[in-house]
């Protein structure tokens, strides 16, 4: 089941914010920025970079941080992308029951899985 609006404009408020505080100066945002979407009950924060080698205009998206929303369990399950390029549950922390904890977790981030 897809999250509700008012879920769903909690969401974009809090991850928006989110990533605009943790975007890069203007100047270098054609090179990398941070972005974020929101698909069925997940929210995916990612990097956006131009492509090595590619063509101009070419941009490759990194998975930084990813919660999904499980109404069973009450909360927001939260993942990292690991060298394998599968999402695995963040251990320290696999489950919080607001995405504003989400967003706290990722910015704390501190097993460095998220940002390195």
């Amino acid at each position: 089941m897809a999250l509700t609006d008012i879920e769903t404009a909690r969401v974009r408020k809090a991850v928006g914010a989110f990533v605009e505080r943790r975007r890069p100066p203007a100047h270098l945002r054609q090179q990398v920025d941070l972005a974020f979407r929101l698909s069925g009950q997940s929210v995916e924060i990612f990097e956006v970079r131009a492509a090595y080698g590619g063509s101009p205009g070419e941009k490759i998206e990194h998975p930084v941080a990813k919660a999904t929303y499980v109404r069973s369990a009450g909360g927001w399950r939260i993942f990292w992308l690991r060298q394998d390029m599968k999402w695995h549950s963040y251990k320290p922390v696999p489950l919080v029951s607001t995405i504003d904890e989400f967003v706290v977790v990722v910015h704390e981030d501190r097993n460095a899985c998220f940002f390195g």
